[in-house]
């Protein structure tokens, strides 16, 4: 158990680090590595840096996304992203995503996912 710990505290160390880095192909590499991990915690770690950036890109990962972010098949990764995204302080470029993809040509239940958080993030 020790070694797992020890795993996802370095895991958690890059993924922070990634989330910090202000080149944009750290979102490129948090998308590619963290998003598409068979493991939810990884998912769930990844879709929060990603939030944590609060630019459009990466917003538009766990927003837009099938499968990712607010879309993720895991309640706890789902639901830990629009956690975060209601913690955002400037909760701006979130809404813009969340409008531009309600009213995009995404499939309906990514845009239903969309409609609800930008409701929970209206009245937050």
């Amino acid at each position: 158990m020790r070694e797992i710990e020890k795993k996802t505290k370095k895991l958690n160390n890059i993924i922070d680090a990634l989330s910090l880095h202000e080149d944009p192909s750290s979102i490129a590499m948090l998308e590619e590595i963290g998003t598409n991990s068979s493991i939810d915690v990884v998912r769930e770690m990844t879709s929060r840096a990603l939030v944590r950036k609060n630019m459009e890109d990466s917003l538009k990962v766990v927003i837009s996304n099938k499968g990712k972010g607010i879309n993720d098949l895991s309640t706890v990764v789902a639901m830990s992203t629009i956690n975060e995204l209601l913690s955002l302080e400037n909760k701006d470029m979130a809404m813009k995503i969340l409008s531009d993809t309600v009213e995009g040509e995404v499939e309906d239940d990514v845009k239903d996912n969309a409609r609800s958080v930008k409701a929970l993030m209206a009245l937050s």
